[in-house]
């Protein structure tokens, strides 16, 4: 009812199921100082399922060695990359321009969150308009008037006593927002790995295992209590959502309790194969 999905494909094992939006807005860094943080911006855009890297004046080589090393695997971003003169020049195509700050200016302006932003952004998106997102210089961000050529700027609210983001983390908490927001998939699932859920049939194979045992040993000895227990411990066992294998070993447990390597085991009884010492 309200538990994880379970993943049925050997693929979605391990990962929530996630697509990539069609229309995702641009990145536009202004005057970045270092290769580095370049390359990591590219890391952090490919992250978010962001492509569209554009550079306005940036003072060192985005495809430099450092660049590309920092990009982890982003460097088919930095290849694409583009290099404009003024902040002007880089947004003139776009529609609407969504400006990172991490200082509220004395302008009037709309003023979102990352993640309000991320869904304003995605309406947009939808709707066939081109949006762009805009980031500031390491040291000191965007200036005033570049602030006052965005619709909206965007605040990153973080813990107010350590609240500085280096270009990267910001890139990657705004991206990871627009991300989220287009996300339609479950918020959970359960893994299993190379076994499946355990089937009604095995799993009352391992109660009427479990429950003999018990009454074996005195466990269940009491007449008037006996059902209530029984339905309480199948209920623990309901809950675990087992596997097969895990069936598998509780069944051996079992068996190995009682029938183990052990100076008072008992002889074994009909039906149950004990490997031998």
């Amino acid at each position: 009812m309200g538990g994880p999905t379970q993943a049925h494909s050997y693929a979605d094992k391990a990962r929530l199921p996630v697509k990539t939006s069609s229309n995702p807005p641009a990145v536009i860094l202004v005057e970045p100082q270092l290769g580095e943080n370049i390359g990591t911006t590219a890391r952090a855009m490919m992250n978010c399922g962001l492509s569209d890297l554009r550079l306005v004046d940036p003072k060192e080589d985005w495809l430099s060695e450092k660049a590309v090393g920092a990009s982890s695997g982003a460097a088919e971003i930095l290849q694409k990359a583009r290099r404009f003169a003024t902040t002007e020049a880089a947004i003139e195509d776009l529609e609407t321009v969504y400006a990172t700050t991490a200082r509220r200016r004395e302008m009037t302006k709309a003023v979102m969150t990352a993640r309000a932003a991320a869904g304003d952004m995605r309406a947009r998106s939808l709707a066939g308009q081109r949006i762009g997102l805009l980031f500031g210089r390491e040291r000191i961000g965007l200036t005033n008037h570049e602030l006052g050529l965005a619709n909206v700027l965007v605040e990153i609210p973080m813990n107010p006593e350590h609240s500085s983001l280096n270009l990267a983390q910001a890139v990657l908490v705004v991206g990871y927002e627009w991300f989220q927001a287009g996300y339609d998939g479950p918020d959970a699932i359960m893994a299993f790995n190379k076994t499946t859920p355990v089937t009604k049939e095995l799993l009352q194979e391992l109660f009427d295992h479990l429950e003999q045992e018990l009454d074996l040993c005195g466990f269940l000895r009491h007449d008037e209590k006996r059902p209530s227990m029984i339905v309480n411990i199948r209920n623990m066992l309901q809950r675990a959502e087992l596997t097969v294998q895990e069936v598998r070993t509780l069944h051996g447990i079992i068996k190995e309790l009682r029938y183990g390597r052990r100076d008072d085991r008992p002889k074994r009884q009909p039906g149950y194969k004990v490997d031998k010492d």
